[in-house]
């Protein structure tokens, strides 16, 4: 459990440092039609933060709480990520994250075989919200990489 603990703590600053003095062309260079920009993604990770942690809180103070599922599509889109700032939503993330370890300090061995029940997943315990959290965001410093690449190889040509 402390692994896991390192691993979530360190979560925002493997995140700064993937994005930190990016230009802002950069920021807001999408791949593809289809694809997000680092800002969307930036934005992205922040709002799952917020459901992560909800659905985290849920899990240890109520019995078999629901957990509802969020359409990372529709957030993006309807809320205009592109156009939103991105250090408000990387210091969102790092206050969700500095303010969710107290908690995380505090749990017993049982806290973490607590359950919820997501609408899509179904049963799921409070130890697999937590690993898919870390999971969440190392699989977004990896999309960045692969923008980031994108965008150097188009701006060769």
């Amino acid at each position: 459990m402390e692994l896991l603990m390192e691993q979530y703590q360190k979560g925002y600053s493997k995140l700064l440092n993937e994005v930190d003095g990016l230009s802002k062309e950069l920021l807001l260079f999408k791949p593809s039609e289809t694809s997000w920009s680092i800002t969307e993604i930036i934005i992205h990770v922040s709002d799952a933060e917020l459901v992560h942690i909800h659905r985290m809180k849920a899990v240890l103070a109520e019995e078999n709480p629901i957990l509802t599922a969020f359409d990372q599509e529709l957030w993006t889109d309807r809320l205009h990520s592109q156009q939103l700032d991105h250090q408000l939503y990387l210091q969102l993330f790092k206050s969700m994250r500095e303010s969710f370890l107290p908690i995380l300090q505090q749990l017993t061995e049982q806290d973490y075989f607590r359950t919820g029940t997501h609408t899509v997943a179904g049963p799921l315990t409070f130890k697999e919200i937590l690993e898919h959290s870390i999971e969440h965001v190392e699989g977004h410093i990896e999309q960045i990489r692969r923008v980031k690449k994108r965008f150097e190889a188009q701006n060769k040509q």
